[in-house]
């Protein structure tokens, strides 16, 4: 089973993600941050097999802590989650590896569900 680990600055986006990972049974470890610097500290301790990222956020956004992560060299496999539908962020998306996929806001059981499915083969 996965652990994953969310990182959205909006508790109540980590609040329902959290709980659609919990239902349809994806993950069974499941650790929020609001905090995109407090997750990437927390990286190495934490060694999470996917990361659910949210694109908007202050301080830090989500193109920041990517680069973070290929700074490290940290191959944690990424799941880009925004409310942005813009074509160009999908395009900056691909240029990073461990971006597995790019969902947008709100998820639903569904969403999750063929995510589940599309990782079966790799998890």
């Amino acid at each position: 089973m996965l652990k994953i680990m969310l990182v959205d600055d909006q508790k109540m986006a980590n609040f329902i993600n959290k709980k659609l990972i919990e239902v349809t049974d994806f993950a069974e470890s499941i650790i929020d941050y609001t905090l995109p610097g407090a997750a990437l500290s927390e990286l190495e301790k934490e060694k999470p097999d996917l990361i659910f990222l949210d694109l908007n956020m202050p301080e830090i956004n989500g193109w920041s802590f990517l680069d973070a992560l290929k700074e490290k060299d940290n191959q944690t496999r990424v799941v880009i989650v925004t409310s942005s539908t813009s074509d160009l962020d999908k395009e900056k998306a691909q240029n990073y590896n461990q971006v597995i996929d790019f969902l947008i806001k709100p998820l639903n059981k569904n969403t999750i569900l063929d995510l589940k499915n599309k990782l079966r083969p790799a998890c």
